[in-house]
């Protein structure tokens, strides 16, 4: 993921860099590293990054919702948040099938 594209997704979700690093599980300097090109996120990291971007894609509140989650009830609820309006259309098309 380029470093335009990890910023993209972090304003996409309306969120600071300190946010997006607490969802990846990074300082938030490294976040502002890998928007400056300085370094660039683990395999593991950049399909988080890649999950996200698909949810801001799919649903424009998603960011909103994930920055309230984050200050009421941690981490674990905010992922879930987000990563299901990631991949929710992919699941109900298999189960379509």
């Amino acid at each position: 993921m380029s470093p335009h594209e990890i910023l993209q997704v972090r304003t996409a979700l309306h969120l600071t860099q300190g946010q997006l690093a607490q969802l990846v599980g990074v300082h938030p300097l490294t976040v502002s590293k890998w928007e400056r090109g300085t370094s660039g996120p683990s395999p593991y990291q950049a399909g988080l990054l890649q999950a996200f971007s698909q949810a801001a894609r799919r649903d424009e509140a998603v960011g909103r919702i994930v920055r309230d989650i984050l200050v009421g009830a941690g981490i674990g609820l905010a992922l879930y948040a987000i990563l299901d309006a990631a991949f929710s259309e992919e699941r109900t098309k298999r189960r379509r099938r």
